[in-house]
C-alpha cells in the first residue's frame, strides 16, 4: 500500500491496521456505601449498593486501607477516632482496575465505627473537565492575542515562542508548521527536535493529496508514522471553508491529542498568524501596485454614468494636479483642445449604448501648458440601472507616444532616403534552401531600368552578365554560410547595356540561429571600375616607361635610403631592382658630397618641391660618376618631407669632356701666355746674369768684398724664387681640377691670376687697378678654375686695350675690385677699352664665338668661363660701362650654418 494510499485510508476512518483502543472506564452508578470498622481499622461488614462494585481483597476481615488506592493512605493515618469529625475523600478499588471516588464521615455506633460514603466521581470529573477547558481557553487567546498584537518584523519570531507553548502543553519533543506557499508546502517555523523531520519535499506532495477537497471534522487528525516510518509524529491541519490552509506536526506528543482541542489551539494559532501574513502580503502587493502605477504613470478612474462626478486613482489625481473627485466639464477643460471633441463624442457614446471605452488623448499639466502628456483611457461598463457604471485604467503613455512618433518620423525619412538613394536597397527572403528577392526599392529604375512589380517574384540571377554568374553563385553561398557577403559583378539594364555594381549583403537570423532574410544594397560602380581600369592601364604603362626608361629613376627617404628603384639604376649600382631598397645613396657619395646633397634636400618646401644639381659619386668599377639628378619632394599635411622622387640621367661623358674643354682652355691660356711667361722667367734670368757679371768683375780685380757678394747672392736667390713661384703656379694652373669642390676666399684667385699675368700686363703698358678688400667672405668650387675664368678676362681686356692703342693714343687700364654682401661675392673686372657692341652682346657667351681676326682664338674662352662658374653656383655677365666693357662674376657665400 503506498504512502497517499495509506494516508487517505487513514483520513477516511479505515486504517490499515487497527490501533490499540484504550479501555472505557466501568460505569459506577452514583449511590452510598456503609462500610463497619471496629477499633483497629478492620471492615467488619460493607453495605450498599456500591458494595458490588469494590475489589475485595484476597484476605477476610482486611483493614480499611486494603481497599482503598495508595493515595488515599495519607487520610487514613492512625486509628478510626482520628478520623471522627472530617469529611473523608477516599478512592477505593473498583473492579477492573478502576478507581471508585467516594466522600463520607465516620461515625461511633454500638462499639463500631460506621463510615459512610457516597460516589462523587462524576462531580470529580466535571470539574476536572472544567479546569481543562479553562485551561485550554486561556491558552488559546494567549495565542491568539500574541500572534495578533505583535509588529510583521517580530511574528515570526514570536510565532516561533508561542509554537514551544503548544510544544510544552502537548509535551512533544517538537512542533513543525507547514504553510501552503507559492512553490507548494513550506515549513514556516519550527521549535525542539525536529532535526529527523521529513524534508518540506517530502512532506509537499503528500499533504498536496489531502489537502483539496477535504472537509476536517473537530477530531481529526493524522497519524504520519504509516507514510513515514520511523517518524512519531501527529497531522493537525487548519482549513478555512473546505481547503486546508495550514498543518501542524507534532513530534513524538507526551499525551493524546484530543482532536476538538489540537484543532481549537492549532486553530487559535494559526488563522491569526495567517490573516497577519496575508495582511502583509497584500500590503506589500499594494505597495508594490502603487509603485508601479507611479513608476508607469497609471491609476484607476471610475464614473457613475447617472452622475456627471468622476472618481480617479488619489496617486493619479496628485500627480495630474486635480483632486480626486471632480465634475466631467472640469475633466474636459484638461483635455488637450485637439481631442476634446473626440473625448466628448466618446463619453457621449458610452452614455448612451455602453460599450468598452479605448481612448488615446493628451492632458494639459499647469505648469506645463505648451507640453500636454498623452495617456491611454481604457474602461469597462459595469452593473445595471443606478450601479451603472464606469470603471478604467488610465496609462501615461507620453515616453512611448514620444517614440512612437520619433519612430514614424525615422520611418519616414528612411522611407524617403531609400526613395532617393543612388543605391538601390533589396531584401531577399529565404525559403527552402534559396533566396527570393521580394523588395527593390525604387532607385532601381533610374538605376537598371526595371521595375519592381507589384506582384510577383523578380530573379535578379536573370540580370548578371554570363562571365559573372559563377560570383553570383559563390556570393550566395558564402552569404548563407558566412551571414555577409562584399562582392562586385555585372547586372543588365532593360536597354540590354551592362552596369558594375558593388553588393554588399547581410543575413538575418531567427532566435535560433535559423536563415530569415537577406538585406542588402546596390551601389553603381561602373565609373569606378572604368576609372580603376584606366588608372590599372596608367599604372601599367607607368611601370612599362619607369622599368624601361633609360633613365635612372627611384625614390628614397630624407636619410638618402632608397625605396624603389628602377632597371638603369640597379645597374649603375651592379645589384637587381629588387636589391635596391635600403640601399643607401650616401655611401657612393664623398664627406663634402653628401654634405652639399643633404643641404639640397633640406630646402626643399612645399610652395618649392623641384631642385635640380649635378652629382658626384665613386660607383663600383668606375672612378667617378656626374649625374644630372632631379628631386621633388612629397610632403604630409603639416610640411613634413616623406619622400623624394628623382629622376637622374649619366652625364659622366659630358662632365670629362668639358673637363677637357676646360684643360684645354687652361692650356690654350698658357699657350697664348707664352710671350709674357717667358718675359716673366726672363727677367729674373737676366737679373741673376747681371749679378753674377758683377759679382766675378769684382773678384777678378781682387775687389771683392763679403757685403757686396752677400748682396748680389740675396739678389740672385730673391730672382730665383720669383721665376719659382711663377713655374710652380704654372704647374698648379695647367693640372686638372679635383672632383670635389672646396671652400677658399675669391681674392685669391685674383692673386694668383696677377702672379701669372700682372707683369706682363705693366710690362705692355697696362696700369692695373687694383682694389684689394680687407678680408673676404667664402665660396665653394675650384680657385684654378676661377684664375681661369679670370685670366680669360684679364687676357681679353688686355687684346681689346692692345688693340685699340695701335689707333690712338690711349692710356689703357684694367681694374678688379671685390664687393660683398652676406648672400653674395661680387668680383667686377672693368677696363677702357671702349666696350663691346651692344649688338655682340648676347652672344658672347655662345660656344666658338669671337669677335678676334681668323686664327687667333678659339672662341671658347668666355663660354668656358660661364660654365665654370654656373658649375659654382653664381653667374657671369657683361655690360658696357663709361669706357669700356665690365664684367661682373657673381658667386653665392658659403653658409656655415
Amino acid at each position: 500500500m503506498s504512502v497517499g494510499q495509506r494516508l487517505l485510508a487513514l483520513w477516511r476512518g479505515h486504517p490499515a491496521t487497527t490501533p490499540p483502543v484504550e479501555p472505557e472506564p466501568v460505569s459506577v452508578p452514583a449511590a452510598a456505601l456503609q462500610v463497619w470498622l471496629d477499633d483497629n481499622a478492620r471492615v467488619l461488614r460493607l453495605a450498599g449498593p456500591l458494595r458490588s462494585a469494590l475489589a475485595l481483597p484476597a484476605q477476610a476481615q482486611g483493614r480499611l486501607q486494603d481497599y482503598v488506592q495508595p493515595c488515599s493512605l495519607l487520610v487514613l493515618e492512625g486509628e478510626p477516632m482520628d478520623w471522627q469529625g472530617q469529611p473523608l475523600d477516599l478512592d477505593f478499588k473498583a473492579v477492573g482496575g478502576t478507581t471508585l471516588h467516594t466522600r463520607g464521615w465516620l461515625q461511633q455506633q454500638a462499639g463500631q465505627w460506621l463510615l459512610q460514603v457516597f460516589d462523587v466521581g462524576d462531580l470529580l470529573q466535571h470539574r476536572q473537565q472544567s479546569l481543562i477547558a479553562e485551561r485550554q481557553r486561556h491558552l488559546t487567546s494567549h495565542l491568539a492575542c500574541a500572534v495578533r498584537d505583535c509588529s510583521i518584523e517580530c511574528l515570526e519570531a514570536v510565532a516561533k515562542e508561542q509554537l514551544q507553548w503548544l510544544a510544552r502543553h502537548w509535551q512533544a519533543a517538537g512542533v513543525q508548521v507547514v504553510l501552503q506557499r507559492g512553490e507548494g508546502w513550506q515549513t514556516y517555523v519550527a521549535s525542539g527536535d525536529v532535526l529527523h523531520a521529513p524534508s518540506d519535499e517530502a512532506l509537499s506532495p503528500v499533504l498536496s493529496m489531502l489537502a483539496p477537497g477535504q472537509v476536517f471534522s473537530s477530531a481529526t487528525h493524522v497519524h504520519l508514522q504509516p507514510l513515514f516510518p520511523g517518524i512519531a509524529a501527529c497531522l493537525v491541519p487548519f482549513a478555512s471553508g473546505l481547503q486546508v490552509k495550514a498543518w501542524l506536526i507534532c513530534f513524538r506528543p507526551g499525551q493524546p491529542l484530543l482532536g476538538g482541542d489540537a484543532l481549537n489551539l492549532f486553530g487559535a494559532y494559526a488563522e491569526p498568524l495567517l490573516g497577519r501574513l496575508q495582511a502583509f502580503e497584500l500590503e506589500q502587493q499594494s505597495e508594490r501596485l502603487d509603485s508601479l502605477q507611479a513608476q508607469l504613470g497609471a491609476g484607476w478612474w471610475q464614473w457613475r454614468l447617472i452622475t456627471p462626478t468622476l472618481q480617479l486613482d488619489p496617486g493619479l489625481a496628485q500627480r495630474l494636479g486635480v483632486p480626486a473627485q471632480l465634475t466631467l466639464s472640469q475633466w474636459l477643460s484638461r483635455v488637450h483642445p485637439a481631442d476634446r471633441e473626440a473625448a466628448q463624442l466618446a463619453l457621449g457614446q458610452l452614455q448612451c449604448e455602453g460599450c468598452d471605452l479605448e481612448l488615446t488623448l493628451r492632458l494639459l499639466d499647469n505648469k506645463l501648458q505648451a507640453n500636454p502628456r498623452w495617456y491611454r483611457l481604457c474602461g469597462q461598463v459595469r452593473g445595471n440601472g443606478p450601479q451603472r457604471r464606469l470603471q478604467g485604467l488610465m496609462l501615461d503613455i507620453s515616453d512611448s507616444k514620444a517614440q512612437q512618433l520619433q519612430a514614424a518620423a525615422a520611418q519616414a525619412r528612411l522611407e524617403n532616403l531609400i526613395a532617393s538613394s543612388p543605391a538601390v536597397i533589396y531584401i531577399q527572403r529565404y525559403s527552402e534552401g534559396a533566396l527570393h528577392a521580394e523588395f527593390f526599392s525604387a532607385s532601381l529604375q533610374p538605376m537598371l531600368g526595371w521595375e519592381a512589380p507589384q506582384e510577383g517574384v523578380l530573379q535578379p540571377g536573370q540580370w548578371v552578365h554570363p562571365q559573372d554568374q559563377s560570383l553570383w553563385l559563390e556570393r550566395t553561398r558564402t552569404l548563407l554560410r558566412e551571414g555577409q557577403v562584399r562582392s562586385r559583378y555585372r547586372l543588365r539594364d532593360r536597354q540590354g547595356g551592362y552596369h558594375w555594381v558593388l553588393d554588399e549583403a547581410r543575413l538575418l537570423r531567427d532566435d535560433l540561429g535559423l536563415p530569415v532574410e537577406v538585406v542588402g544594397i546596390w551601389l553603381d560602380v561602373s565609373e569606378a571600375t572604368e576609372a580603376a581600369e584606366k588608372m590599372r592601364e596608367s599604372e601599367e604603362r607607368y611601370r612599362v616607361l619607369v622599368e624601361d626608361s633609360p633613365a635612372m629613376i627611384c625614390r628614397y627617404t630624407a636619410a638618402l635610403e632608397l625605396v624603389f628603384g628602377n632597371q638603369p639604376l640597379a645597374d649603375y649600382l651592379e645589384c637587381s631592382p629588387a636589391q635596391l631598397p635600403g640601399i643607401n645613396l650616401g655611401q657612393w657619395m664623398s664627406a663634402s658630397q653628401r654634405e652639399m646633397f643633404v643641404q639640397r634636400l633640406a630646402s626643399l618646401t612645399p610652395e618649392h618641391p623641384v631642385s635640380t644639381a649635378e652629382i658626384c659619386l665613386e660607383l663600383p668599377g668606375r672612378e667617378h660618376a656626374w649625374w644630372v639628378w632631379s628631386d621633388r619632394g612629397l610632403f604630409d599635411e603639416r610640411g613634413k618631407l616623406l619622400e623624394i622622387q628623382a629622376v637622374g640621367r649619366d652625364n659622366t661623358q659630358v662632365r670629362r669632356t668639358r673637363q677637357q674643354l676646360v684643360q684645354s682652355a687652361k692650356m690654350a691660356t698658357l699657350g697664348e701666355m707664352a710671350t709674357g711667361l717667358a718675359h716673366e722667367i726672363n727677367q729674373p734670368l737676366n737679373v741673376m746674369r747681371m749679378a753674377v757679371v758683377n759679382a766675378l768683375k769684382r773678384l777678378e780685380n781682387g775687389e771683392a768684398q763679403v757685403d757686396y757678394l752677400q748682396d748680389k747672392l740675396k739678389r740672385i736667390d730673391a730672382q730665383v724664387q720669383r721665376a719659382s713661384r711663377v713655374v710652380e703656379h704654372m704647374r698648379v694652373f695647367g693640372r686638372r681640377s679635383e672632383v670635389d669642390q672646396h671652400l677658399f676666399a675669391p681674392w685669391q684667385a685674383v692673386e694668383g691670376a696677377l702672379s701669372l699675368l700682372g707683369d706682363g700686363l705693366r710690362g705692355k703698358g697696362v696700369d692695373l687697378r687694383i682694389d684689394t678688400p680687407e678680408e673676404g667672405l667664402q665660396v665653394s668650387g675650384h680657385q684654378d678654375q676661377l684664375e681661369q675664368v679670370l685670366i680669360n678676362l684679364l687676357v681679353n681686356a688686355r687684346d681689346a686695350l692692345l688693340a685699340r692703342r695701335e689707333h690712338s693714343a690711349l692710356a689703357p687700364w684694367i681694374a678688379l675690385r671685390l664687393e660683398q654682401d652676406p648672400d653674395q661675392v661680387r668680383l667686377l673686372v672693368e677696363d677702357n677699352g671702349g666696350g663691346i657692341d651692344p649688338r655682340l652682346l648676347e652672344r658672347i657667351f655662345e660656344p666658338f664665338f669671337t669677335t678676334k681676326p681668323v686664327g687667333v682664338g678659339t672662341g671658347l674662352g668666355l663660354s668656358v668661363s660661364y660654365g665654370i662658374v654656373d658649375a659654382m653656383g653664381g653667374s657671369l655677365s657683361v655690360e658696357n660701362g663709361d669706357e669700356g666693357a665690365r664684367f661682373c662674376i657673381e658667386l653665392p657665400v658659403h653658409s656655415t650654418s
